[in-house]
């Protein structure tokens, strides 16, 4: 077949499921979101995911497999969704092997920051490594990992919650009991909330809309020496957590992305200065950090690259 295969990639949200046809790094179609609020159970979801993918294969002949990224813990292996963020009802769902019964098509499950890893790795950022830490920055922090040239999964698929690990053994306890988990601290809403302290403290108080990442990029980049600093210590913390990876992995390159990293220079230089501070010769000094190619589309372009990969693996 010398035309480029397609594949569908499912990205799933909290609030919405976002369909889209991709070739090669570009998604060429996208269908209409699904709400996942106007479903109960995780049946009728799943029967609207179906519809949707017929929609896009009556317009894509070239469609051959079909990959899910997946907020929460999946078992990638056996495609079965172990629980979802946000989202009720969804436990031990069996997505894989429903969706393949129902289309036809060879489908892959994932996690969600694997598969903006996967997408910055095989098309984005980090094309070309074999040892590469990928970070998501958003409401949670996400992460993947690839070494040796292989995504590291772990004994039960859970690999790579950087976002989980500890950036002070003091710090704040946890969601799992963890002490000081770096999500605690540069999460978006924990950002916000820092921020809104922060000002309230010397005295301008601002509301909390106006303490978001969004707000605080805008406001540092017109000189507001609170905005600035913030941002610094944000960088300071991500750094300590890239560090722990950078000695524990010895990557050539980490990627950044999500909303949190659309803050450009005001994040990657405070990060690049306690980074490169904290490590020696061979752990820094071919050492990338890299802003992720890939924004909102990350997911449903590594989900669907994913998807092909492994179908050309099981079905060559």
């Amino acid at each position: 077949m010398s035309e480029t295969p397609l594949a569908i990639g499912i990205d799933f949200g909290g609030t919405s499921v976002k369909a889209g046809v991709v070739k090669l790094d570009t998604i060429i179609d996208h269908a209409p979101p699904i709400a996942t609020q106007d479903f109960t159970e995780p049946a009728g979801l799943i029967e609207a995911i179906v519809r949707v993918i017929e929609d896009l294969r009556a317009r894509h002949p070239g469609i051959v497999a079909v990959g899910v990224g997946m907020p929460g813990f999946v078992d990638f292996e056996n495609g079965v969704v172990y629980n979802l963020t946000n989202v009720r009802g969804w436990v031990n769902i069996p997505l894989k092997s429903l969706l393949e019964e129902k289309t036809g098509l060879p489908v892959v499950v994932d996690n969600d920051a694997n598969c903006m890893a996967f997408a910055e790795w095989k098309r984005g950022a980090g094309q070309g490594t074999k040892h590469l830490v990928c970070i998501s920055l958003g409401t949670g922090v996400g992460g993947g990992i690839i070494a040796n040239g292989q995504m590291v999964r772990g004994a039960y698929h859970g690999a790579g919650e950087v976002g989980q690990t500890s950036i002070d053994y003091q710090g704040r306890r946890g969601h799992y009991g963890n002490m000081g988990a770096l999500e605690d601290y540069i999460g978006n809403n924990e950002i916000t909330a820092t921020a809104h302290d922060t000002y309230g403290e010397s005295g301008t108080s601002k509301p909390l809309d106006e303490c978001s990442p969004a707000a605080l990029a805008a406001a540092a980049a017109e000189g507001d020496e609170t905005a600035k600093q913030l941002w610094d210590d944000i960088g300071k913390k991500l750094a300590t957590a890239v560090m722990n990876c950078c000695w524990l992995l010895n990557p050539e390159a980490v990627v950044i992305g999500g909303g949190v990293a659309r803050a450009g220079a005001l994040l990657f230089e405070p990060l690049n200065k306690y980074l490169l501070d904290q490590l020696s010769g061979p752990f820094k000094d071919h050492l990338k950090i890299l802003p992720a190619r890939f924004g909102h589309e990350a997911g449903t372009v590594g989900a669907a690259a994913m998807a092909l990969e492994w179908s050309d693996h099981h079905h060559s």
